[in-house]
């Protein structure tokens, strides 16, 4: 019998005290997938760095200056992957021109990016009129 695919919505204002909350929603999820076959611990850090990570940015750099703002996520659990979508009304900016980090120096600039694309099967970003979408993709098989 084919499962149902799995969708959650969440949006949280735009506050960095939420950060927890999404990541543990992470680990849940690799928790309860029942598609899975890997390690679901792994998977459970995985998820719960990635989500916090683009979190930070999206309130960082997509929405800085308005705490009624809110960042919005979408997970999206398929057959065969799981889609997590972060949305953001920022400027933008190009994911594949963030250079890797220096991790000798203390400066945090693309660490969160170098992560989220290191953990993922695959990472876009794409800017529109209505705002930004910064997907992610797990295989699950």
């Amino acid at each position: 019998m084919q499962q149902r695919g799995i969708e959650l919505e969440i949006k949280v204002p735009n506050e960095t005290r939420y950060l927890s909350l999404i990541g543990r929603i992470g680990e849940d999820i690799a928790h309860e997938i029942d598609r899975f076959s890997g390690d679901r611990e792994t998977l459970a850090y995985q998820l719960n760095l990635v989500l916090t990570e683009a979190m930070t940015n999206a309130i960082k750099y997509g929405n800085p200056d308005d705490r009624d703002d809110s960042v919005h996520i979408s997970i999206n659990i398929q057959e065969i992957s799981l889609f997590i979508r972060i949305y953001d009304c920022g400027q933008g900016f190009d994911i594949n021109g963030i250079p890797p980090p220096d991790f000798e120096k203390l400066e945090d600039c693309g660490r969160g990016i170098f992560l989220i694309k290191s953990l993922m099967d695959s990472v876009t970003y794409e800017r529109k009129k209505s705002g930004n979408i910064l997907e992610m993709i797990k295989r699950l098989r």
